[in-house]
């Protein structure tokens, strides 16, 4: 029986681009089914977590994620531009968010129509990979031909229906916080939540009890 993961990602999430090659290669090793479920990132849905958080934070997260991408092997760099702006005049993050938008609606696209893992897997390393610039020119377009999609059409349903998939991501956020958690990235298996690109194993684990089998060769 093929066993089903619900994943909630955000594109601005570092920890969410240092696990997803990682979620690839388990689904395409298991007989696994990954739902991705994009979501906005706190700094737009909540804001005001910021405000709350300890100042340290930030300082940590910017020495541990490149920390543990030279660990995995993997290319990483804070992208250039981020995707959500952030007035730092004003010190805050305004509503208009010339990226994070779309970029969140391409998801919920793609995982409607084909592979979104895959989708988010390309774009992700082109954003946090090293691609300055990422947001211009051919750059995304050869990502999403990568992953198996045209960008034009993909563009042309977050045009043609940006009000339902807002909708659809707004269900993402509060599937995410009925399933336990607020952070991402978060794998939900058989309604138990795993927070962290450090929780994979805990969640192969957990889904090995459950009878997780490999898949034959060639499968």
């Amino acid at each position: 029986m093929t066993l089903a993961v619900d994943l909630y990602w955000s594109f601005r999430s570092p920890y969410s681009y240092l696990a997803t090659a990682r979620l690839v290669k388990l689904r395409d090793d298991y007989d696994l089914a990954i739902h991705p479920r994009p979501v906005l990132p706190l700094a737009v849905r909540t804001p005001e977590f910021f405000d709350r958080a300890n100042p340290l934070f930030v300082s940590y997260l910017l020495r541990d994620a490149p920390r543990i991408a030279e660990r995995l092997g993997i290319p990483f760099s804070y992208p250039n531009p981020d995707p959500v702006v952030f007035d730092t005049a004003r010190g805050r993050y305004p509503s208009q968010q010339p990226y994070i938008h779309r970029l969140t609606r391409l998801g919920v696209a793609a995982c409607e129509h084909g592979d979104g893992l895959a989708f988010l897997d390309e774009v992700s390393r082109l954003i946090w990979g090293g691609t300055s610039g990422w947001h211009q020119g051919a750059h995304l377009g050869q990502a999403a031909s990568r992953a198996g999609f045209d960008l034009a059409e993909l563009d042309s349903i977050v045009e043609a229906q940006p009000d339902r998939l807002a909708a659809h991501i707004e269900e993402n956020h509060k599937a995410l916080e009925l399933a336990g958690h607020w952070g991402v990235p978060t794998c939900v298996f058989a309604g138990e939540p795993f927070f962290g690109q450090d929780r994979i194993a805990d969640l192969v684990w957990r889904m090995e009890r459950s009878g997780l089998k490999r898949r034959s060769p060639g499968e």
